[in-house]
């Protein structure tokens, strides 16, 4: 289905704070329809003035749909009498002329009587949308009545809070400008509801809502009861008593806040009532978040003890290294000394990726730390005198830690391996270059790519050399975790102007491992 933003800038001539305005208008209306029981299209006018066309749609979940089909990117032209149909001519007419005398009158219009020309009575309205007191839109407001009975005390009250809001809509006040920042799953209309009158007095409560307020440690009724001084008493000594919840209970700011008491949580939400500039009320939806947050508090539990491991075995693999230079200056044997630094070497490199990991709440990190600290770290084995400049070109990006690790060693083991024996501990330059490629969207596959090219300016490779037959050990282990651990392809070669190149090429998860 095409976006909004599209289908405005293809359609209409609004401005961007229009189609921002719709935006937020779109992105809370399921408010407006579920309180109204209805579906909601929102219509606005073509560029050259000839018509309608639909660029959004909401269906309730709190009665049935009057529309099995979608009507978003549907234009409604002046003149409707080219239409075949005769039962589709006769709703696109009515439809039209309802939504141009809302427009024209810049009131909110009604049906008299229910249509039927679609097979079930459904009753239409139509209000203006306005901001800044310019009309930029018409919202064709469609109930269906085929399940029509008796109101209930909640239905009345969803009613006249749809009416209520409706009129805000109409008058510019909805959504709201100033609204403070929503969480990621508001409450909704049938997790709970409180309508409050103008002195924020509870005049009535859903059964959920009730619910919610008796987990807290409510035993009165809360319909009478002002629902800011309730809130307060009942929340938690020491918790969240604030101006926030204050303002938020009392249905007096546009904004969210949580209460905890007696081990549950419940969010609230409020809508406050604003017609002709009065304060007529307050909406406030409520919700029980008790089990979400228990199970946010298991996960930040978990991560931080994951995070404590990665810290625990980075100080552990450290020490190692201290033991493993201890040794060194303790032996006689150049061979053993050169061996044991190159196993230090080999564990700092790890030790930097669970550094990384430690500061991290999941198991993706930036690469490109890594990276830089393992290159130098490998480039200081040269000489004092003979001046190494390793340095990367391009960007790893994020990756996780089965590729992290073993990457990292790769890395050392070649940085290592360029010093050693490609400038012969003499002084050059060493470059690593990497170049990332990601799946593009829709790909049957969703691996990325990694091209990595480690080189050096250095004396080249040996004329008889053959990396299978190679008794090199860093060799043997980058190839190792090249092709078997990570997947990929390693080729070793000389370079035109001198020296020895490395490529490899690596696969990489695209859906988790993006680059920043």
């Amino acid at each position: 289905m095409p976006h909004l933003s599209d289908l405005i800038r293809r359609y209409t001539s609004l401005k961007t704070a229009d189609l921002e305005w719709l935006h937020s208008l779109v992105s809370d209306w399921q408010l407006l329809a579920d309180l109204s029981f209805a579906d909601l299209v929102l219509w606005v006018r073509l560029r050259d003035g000839s018509g309608w066309v639909a660029v959004s749609q909401m269906r309730p979940t709190t009665g049935p749909t009057a529309f099995q089909d979608d009507l978003v990117e549907a234009v409604l032209p002046d003149e409707v009498g080219d239409v075949a149909d005769e039962g589709e001519r006769i709703r696109m007419a009515s439809r039209l002329a309802l939504i141009d005398r809302a427009w024209a009158e810049g009131r909110i219009c009604r049906e008299g009587d229910p249509d039927w020309s679609g097979g079930v009575p459904v009753r239409e309205e139509t209000i203006p949308v306005r901001r800044q007191g310019k009309l930029i839109g018409v919202i064709q407001r469609s109930t269906n009545l085929s399940s029509a009975r008796t109101p209930s005390r909640l239905e009345l009250t969803y009613l006249q809070s749809a009416s209520d809001l409706a009129q805000m809509i109409a008058e510019g006040a909805f959504p709201f400008s100033d609204q403070g920042p929503l969480m990621v799953r508001s409450p909704r209309v049938g997790d709970g509801l409180l309508r409050l009158d103008r002195d924020g007095e509870v005049v009535y409560a859903s059964p959920n809502a009730l619910s919610a307020y008796r987990r807290l440690g409510l035993t009165a009724d809360l319909v009478g009861a002002r629902l800011a001084r309730t809130t307060l008493d009942l929340a938690a000594a020491g918790d969240a008593r604030d101006e926030s919840l204050t303002w938020t209970a009392g249905g007096r700011v546009p904004q969210e806040s949580e209460v905890e008491a007696r081990g549950s949580t419940v969010q609230l939400r409020a809508i406050p009532l604003i017609t002709e500039g009065v304060r007529i009320g307050a909406l406030v939806m409520v919700r029980d978040v008790t089990e979400l947050r228990r199970r946010e508090r298991e996960l930040m539990t978990k991560d931080a003890t994951i995070r404590e491991i990665h810290h625990r075995v980075k100080n552990n693999l450290q020490t190692v290294a201290a033991l493993l230079r201890l040794q060194s200056r303790r032996l006689d044997s150049t061979e053993g000394q050169a061996a044991l630094d190159e196993a230090v070497r080999r564990v700092g490199s790890i030790a930097i990726v669970h550094e990384m990991l430690s500061h991290t709440p999941d198991e993706i990190v930036d690469f490109d730390d890594i990276a830089d600290r393992v290159i130098e770290m490998a480039a200081e084995v040269s000489s004092t005198e003979a001046q190494v400049t390793p340095h990367r070109v391009g960007h790893f990006g994020l990756l996780s830690a089965l590729v992290a690790t073993p990457l990292s060693m790769v890395l050392t083991e070649l940085v290592q391996n360029a010093v050693e024996h490609g400038l012969g501990y003499g002084p050059g330059a060493i470059e690593v270059r990497v170049r990332r490629e990601d799946a593009p969207p829709g790909a049957e596959e969703a691996s990325g790519r990694v091209f990595i090219e480690v080189t050096d300016d250095g004396g080249g490779l040996p004329a008889d050399f053959d990396i299978a037959g190679s008794n090199s050990l860093g060799l043997q282990i980058v190839r190792t975790l090249v092709v078997a651990e990570l997947g990929g392809h390693l080729e070793i070669k000389p370079r035109d102007d001198g020296g020895t190149a490395v490529a490899i090429e690596l696969p990489v998860d695209a859906a988790v491992e993006q680059v920043p």
